[in-house]
């Protein structure tokens, strides 16, 4: 039994896809001001008419939740070893369908995992590549413990206090994660969810393995983006995983007043780095 997705097409068109994974803990959502965007610069700068398409990831939106047995099983902590895997084939497997064999897979935070984990498992299907806040570490020890008692919570009480941190600011936060606008979208978002979901999502990125050694294998183009005041996911952190990739160039693109959901936030500025991808493959 594979993993179910539930695609959302923001537009058709011919040629390679560009297929936007969701940030966790929303849904595909959070692209949609960026694919808009996407779109109209598409148009603006004369560029063949290309698919967009934002699936919501599994447990996610729409998203079905897998099954532990469609998950690829469960460790004796609680974390799916096997669930990345699963949902990029999912991924693959939903691209085949529509009748392309390759797509331009732009991922943020845990949507970029994901695009690791197609990179290393069908790299036949990448025309290209967008890696916006994320990391290709697995998690530590800690990390990993954090999001089984996560995913626990979840699942015993429907609860999603534990993730509503994502709406919630600092004073160092970008002036748009300060903005209470921000905060109520991300907080409606995140209520929206379903919390088995959340609670999936957060065994399976428990679970995932270190994706380090699939950088320098890359050799499609690649584009990275993020956020100068992202917390967990900053220049210095992004930077190195760019020069890592020793196989292609890597377009790296820092915004500026920006925190974790680069696309949410600046939906232009990632707009216009995807289009600068989606130039390079055509």
């Amino acid at each position: 039994m594979a993993i179910e997705l539930a695609n959302h097409i923001y537009r058709d068109g011919e040629g390679v896809p560009v297929v936007l994974m969701n940030a966790y803990p929303v849904d595909h959502r959070m692209w949609d001001e960026c694919a808009e965007a996407l779109e109209a610069a598409a148009v603006e700068h004369g560029v063949k008419r290309f698919p967009i398409w934002g699936p919501d990831m599994p447990g996610a939106g729409e998203g079905p939740i897998p099954s532990d047995e469609t998950s690829g099983g469960k460790d004796a902590d609680g974390a799916f070893p096997n669930g990345l895997d699963h949902m990029a084939d999912a991924y693959v497997a939903m691209l085949h369908a529509a009748g392309y064999d390759k797509a331009i897979w732009a991922g943020l935070s845990m949507g970029g995992y994901l695009v690791l984990d197609i990179q290393r498992l069908h790299p036949e299907a990448v025309a290209a590549l967008a890696l916006c806040d994320t990391k290709a570490a697995a998690d530590s020890a800690q990390m990993r413990a954090k999001r089984i008692a996560i995913a626990e919570a979840c699942e015993s009480t429907g609860t999603h206090e534990p993730v509503m941190g994502f709406a919630a600011s600092t004073p160092e936060d970008s002036t748009i994660k300060q903005s209470a606008a921000y905060r109520e979208q991300f907080t409606t978002w995140i209520n929206e969810q379903p919390a088995e979901g959340i609670a999936w999502r957060e065994r399976m990125a428990a679970g995932r393995p270190d994706l380090n050694d699939v950088l320098p294998a890359i050799t499609a183009p690649v584009a990275v983006i993020c956020g100068d005041k992202d917390p967990s996911s900053p220049p210095s952190v992004m930077t190195p995983i760019a020069d890592a990739m020793t196989g292609t160039s890597a377009d790296m693109t820092v915004v500026f007043d920006c925190g974790h959901f680069s696309a949410y936030e600046h939906p232009q500025a990632v707009a216009d780095a995807l289009l600068a991808l989606v130039r390079r493959v055509q």
